[in-house]
C-alpha cells in the first residue's frame, strides 16, 4: 500500500468518525427530557467506541453524585454495581480524574494503582474513562467497557469518546437548564392557579381566553347558567365600574375593549348577568406588550370582595346588637335614677333598695360587655395578659359551676372529672371564664330540661375540659367558623349574645399554650366543645413546666430558626419570638437551612411554605432527615389541601398569616412541650413482635435487626399503638396524643401517616402483620410477645 493509499484511507477513517459523531451529536440532542439524554448518551458511546456496557454519572452543582444510568447489563447488574463493596471508593476515584483513561486490562491497572479488588457483576476487561466538562468544570464521566479479553480500545476510540464527552456536557447542561425552567414554570403555574384571587389571560388580537385559574373558573361557575361556556358568558356580562359606566360586553368585540391598553389598579367593579347575581370584586389590568409596541394580551385580576363584604355586614350588625345592648341597660339605669331624683313622690327603703339594685345588675351587664370588646382588642393586638400558675382543675370546675348558678343557669350539671387528674398550668380567673362561657353558650342552646356535662380527663402533656350538651346542634358547615369574631348560632339570636364569648375562649386557651374546638353530629344532636390545658411540673422527673419566660432549665433562650423570604415577616417573627423568651435565628436564604439547623441546635424550625427557588415542603422533608425537631410552616396559604399536604408530610403545626404574636408563641410552646413530653411514660422493656422490636429508651425501631427511620409523627403514632397493644384507639384518641391534632377534619392526614407506617414496616392494610385496623373505630396493634400474642 501506497504512502497515498494509507492517506486516504485515514482520511476516509477520520470521515466516518466524525459522520458517526454528527449522527450521536443529533440524536442526543433530539431531547431535552435528561433522562432520555442519559440513556440517548449510553447507547451513542457503546455504537461509537464498540464497547458492551457503558455508564455514565453527572454531579450537582455542590459535586456531590447526582445521577448515574448504566447500558449493556441489567437493572439488576446494574444494582450490584453500585452496592458491591470498595465499588464507591473506585467511582470515586475515577470521579476524580481529570483528563481521560484507557486501560487495556482493568484488573492489572487496580493492582498497578494499589486499589482494592473490584469484582463488577459482569465481566470487564479493557475500559476507558472521560470527564464530561462544561466551561472547565467536571459535570460528570461517561466509561465505557470490553468484556472480551485481549479485545482492546484503541487511541481512535479514545480520542472519540473525548470528542463525544464535550458535545454530552453540553446537552446535559442544556438539558438541566430546561429541566430547571420547566420546574420554574410548574411552581408560578400552581402558584397562580392555586392562588385565592382570579387570574385570565386575554389574546388582545381576537379577544379570546388564553388561560385562567381555578378562582376565575369558581366565578365563571358561579356566574354562568348551565352549558354555557366562559366566552358564551362574557357576551351576556355587565360591567359596572367604579365611575358609574355601565358597559354591556355584547354591544363591543372584546378585541376591540381589550386593544385599548388601559391598566387598571385596584377599581372596585360589579360583573353581573342577566338575572341578577353578580361578583363584586377589586380589578386590576396589564398589558402585555409585543417588540413593535403594540398590545400582545391583557392580564386581568379580579379579587372576590364577598368575604370582605359579608365582614362588613357582620361588623354593623354587631356595633348594632352592642349599640343595643348598651342602650337597654343604660335606659334601665336612667329610668331608675329618674324615678328616684322625682320630688313628688316619697319611696320606702325597699322601693329605694330595689331602684338600686337595678342600677347596679345592669351597670355590672354593661361592664360585662365592654370588658368583651376589650378581650376581643387585646386578643387582635396580642396583648392579652395571662398569668399560668399550678391549679387544681376541679377547683376550677367548680368555681365555673358556682358562677353559672348563681348567675341564673337553670340546666341540671352532671360532672365527671378523671381519676388522678395532674395539675394544670392556668390562670384561674382567665379559665374559669372560659368554662362559664362554654356553660352559658350550651344552656343557650338547650332545653331547660336538658343535662349539661362537664368532664376533664388527661391526655398526655395536657388537660383535655369538655362541655357537652343536648341542645341544637350545629351543621358541619358552621362548625370552622364558630370561633370567629361575631360568629353566632342561629338558635342563640334571641339569647343576647354578642358573637364574642367563643372567640373569647379561643384567644384565652391559645395565650395558654392550648386548642378550643368543637365536634357535633348535626342540628339537633348536641354539641361538644373541648379546649386543652397543659399539665404542671409534678416532679424534676415527671412532666416538664409551662415555660412562662420560655426558658431552658439552663436558663438560656430555646433557639428557634425562621426561614422567610420576606424581610418585614422575619422581623416581625423575630420581635413576636424574642418577646416570648427565644432565641431566634432568622435567614431569608433557604438554601442555608439544613447547615444552621446543625450549626444552630434549633429546638424548632418556623418555615414558609412559598420560598424562591424551593419547595417549603421539600425542604421541610430535608430537615426532618437530618434532624428530629418539630417543624411549623407559616404561610398565607389556607386552603385545606395545601394543609393536609403539609400535615402528611410531617409538618408539626401550620400556622395561617396573619398571625398574632400571642398565638405564634402560644403554638411554638405547645410544639416543644409535645417534642419533650411526649414519651414521658415509656416501658422500661421494648416492645417485640416478630420481627418488629421498639426500643423505647433509644427510640429505635428495627425490623428483622434493621433500623427504620421514622419521621417524629410516625414514630409517635407507633408508640401509641405499641404501648397500648392489644387494645384499640380510637381515631379521636391518635389524634389528640400522636397526631397532637384537636381537629376531626385531619382525619385523611392521620390515615396517610398510618398507611405511610405501614409500607416502612413492610405491610398493607389488606393483609396487616403489626397494625391493624377497626373498621370506623380505630387501629390496634397485637401484644408484645411476653405478653401473649393475639
Amino acid at each position: 500500500m501506497t504512502q497515498q493509499d494509507e492517506q486516504a484511507r485515514e482520511i476516509e477513517a477520520l470521515r466516518d468518525r466524525l459522520s458517526k459523531l454528527s449522527e450521536a451529536s443529533l440524536r442526543i440532542n433530539e431531547n431535552l427530557d435528561l433522562d432520555t439524554v442519559l440513556g440517548g448518551v449510553l447507547d451513542s458511546a457503546r455504537s461509537l467506541t464498540g464497547a458492551r456496557y457503558a455508564v455514565i454519572t453527572t454531579f450537582d452543582d455542590s459535586g456531590r453524585l447526582e445521577d448515574r444510568v448504566a447500558a449493556g447489563m441489567t437493572a439488576e447488574e446494574a444494582a450490584q454495581l453500585w452496592e458491591m463493596p470498595y465499588g464507591e471508593r473506585f467511582h470515586d476515584y475515577l470521579n476524580a480524574m481529570a483528563t481521560p483513561l484507557r486501560v487495556a486490562d482493568l484488573t492489572s491497572f487496580l493492582e498497578a494503582m494499589g486499589l482494592p479488588e473490584f469484582h463488577p457483576p459482569v465481566t470487564i476487561s479493557a475500559c476507558m474513562a472521560a470527564p464530561l466538562l462544561h466551561r472547565g468544570v467536571a459535570v460528570g464521566h461517561v466509561y465505557v467497557g470490553k468484556r472480551d479479553p485481549g479485545d482492546e480500545f484503541s487511541r481512535q476510540d479514545e480520542e472519540t469518546l473525548v470528542l463525544f464527552a464535550s458535545l454530552v456536557a453540553l446537552v446535559i447542561a442544556n438539558a438541566r437548564r430546561h429541566r430547571e425552567e420547566q420546574r420554574a414554570r410548574t411552581n408560578v403555574e400552581t402558584l397562580i392557579d392555586t392562588s385565592p384571587v382570579a387570574v385570565v389571560v386575554f389574546d388582545v388580537a381576537t379577544g379570546a381566553l388564553k388561560s385562567f385559574n381555578q378562582e376565575a373558573r369558581r366565578m365563571f361557575n358561579y356566574l354562568r347558567n348551565t352549558e354555557q361556556t366562559p366566552e358564551q358568558l362574557l357576551e351576556t356580562l355587565l360591567f359596572k365600574r367604579a365611575d358609574g359606566r355601565e358597559i354591556f360586553l355584547r354591544d363591543f368585540s372584546m378585541g376591540e375593549l381589550l386593544s385599548i391598553g388601559e391598566t387598571v389598579r385596584a377599581e372596585e367593579i360589579v360583573l353581573e348577568v342577566p338575572d341578577g347575581r353578580h361578583v363584586t370584586g377589586l380589578l386590576n389590568a396589564t398589558p402585555i406588550h409585543a417588540d413593535d409596541g403594540t398590545v400582545e394580551s391583557m392580564v386581568v385580576t379580579l379579587q372576590d370582595m364577598a368575604e370582605v363584604e359579608e365582614m362588613e355586614r357582620l361588623r354593623a350588625e354587631f356595633l348594632g346588637m352592642v349599640s343595643h345592648e348598651l342602650r337597654t341597660p343604660l335606659t334601665s339605669i336612667r329610668g331608675a335614677a329618674t324615678t328616684m331624683l322625682d320630688t313628688s313622690s316619697e319611696f320606702d327603703p325597699t322601693e329605694v333598695r330595689q331602684l338600686m339594685r337595678i342600677i347596679v345588675d345592669q351597670a355590672d351587664s354593661m361592664r360585662e360587655l365592654i370588658g368583651g370588646l376589650l378581650d376581643v382588642a387585646r386578643i387582635e393586638t396580642g396583648s392579652l395578659s395571662v398569668s399560668p400558675e399550678p391549679v387544681d382543675v376541679a377547683g376550677l370546675v367548680d368555681r365555673a359551676r358556682t358562677t353559672f348558678l348563681s348567675g341564673g343557669g337553670r340546666n341540671l350539671l352532671e360532672i365527671d372529672l378523671g381519676a388522678d387528674l395532674p395539675i394544670v398550668m392556668a390562670d384561674r380567673r382567665r379559665i374559669v371564664q372560659v368554662i362559664g362561657n362554654l356553660l352559658s353558650n350550651a344552656s343557650r342552646r338547650s332545653p331547660e330540661s336538658s343535662v349539661i356535662r362537664l368532664n376533664a380527663a388527661r391526655e398526655g402533656v395536657y388537660v383535655a375540659v369538655s362541655v357537652v350538651d343536648e341542645g341544637s346542634g350545629i351543621t358541619a358547615e358552621r362548625l370552622p367558623y364558630l370561633f370567629r369574631k361575631f360568629s353566632r348560632n342561629e338558635a342563640e339570636d334571641q339569647g343576647g349574645d354578642t358573637g364574642l364569648g367563643l372567640a373569647i375562649c379561643k384567644g384565652i386557651v391559645e395565650a395558654h399554650g392550648g386548642r378550643i374546638w368543637a365536634e357535633s353530629d348535626g342540628p339537633g344532636l348536641g354539641a361538644r366543645f373541648t379546649f386543652t390545658l397543659p399539665v404542671a411540673e409534678e416532679t424534676a422527673n415527671q412532666l416538664h413546666r409551662f415555660p412562662v419566660s420560655s426558658r431552658s432549665k439552663r436558663g438560656v433562650s430555646e433557639p428557634i430558626l425562621v426561614v422567610d423570604a420576606d424581610p418585614q415577616a422575619l422581623t416581625y417573627v423575630r420581635n413576636a419570638l424574642t418577646d416570648a423568651g427565644y432565641s431566634a435565628i432568622v435567614s431569608p436564604d433557604p438554601e442555608e437551612t439544613l447547615g444552621l439547623v446543625k450549626e444552630s441546635g434549633a429546638r424548632l424550625v418556623l418555615l414558609d411554605l412559598m420560598l424562591p427557588g424551593y419547595d417549603g415542603i421539600e425542604l421541610m422533608k430535608d430537615i426532618l432527615s437530618t434532624a428530629n425537631i418539630p417543624v411549623i410552616f407559616l404561610s398565607a396559604y389556607g386552603k385545606d389541601h395545601v394543609i393536609a399536604q403539609a400535615f402528611e408530610a410531617g409538618a408539626t403545626d401550620y400556622i395561617v398569616k396573619p398571625f398574632s404574636p400571642t398565638e405564634l408563641a402560644a403554638r411554638v410552646r405547645a410544639a416543644l412541650r409535645r417534642q419533650s413530653g411526649r414519651y414521658l411514660d415509656e416501658p422500661s422493656e421494648p416492645y417485640v413482635t416478630g420481627d418488629l422490636t421498639i426500643d423505647y429508651s433509644e427510640r429505635l425501631v428495627t425490623l428483622a435487626g434493621r433500623p427504620v427511620r421514622l419521621t417524629a409523627t410516625e414514630y409517635s403514632l407507633l408508640f401509641q399503638l405499641s404501648v397500648n397493644a392489644g387494645r384499640v384507639l380510637t381515631h379521636d384518641q391518635l389524634l389528640r396524643r400522636a397526631w397532637r391534632s384537636e381537629k376531626p377534619g385531619d382525619m385523611q392526614a392521620l390515615r396517610a401517616h398510618v398507611r405511610r407506617l405501614r409500607q416502612k414496616l413492610g405491610e398493607d392494610g389488606s393483609s396487616p402483620t403489626y397494625i391493624f385496623a377497626e373498621p370506623r373505630v380505630g387501629y390496634r396493634m397485637p401484644k408484645a410477645e411476653n405478653q401473649g400474642r393475639e
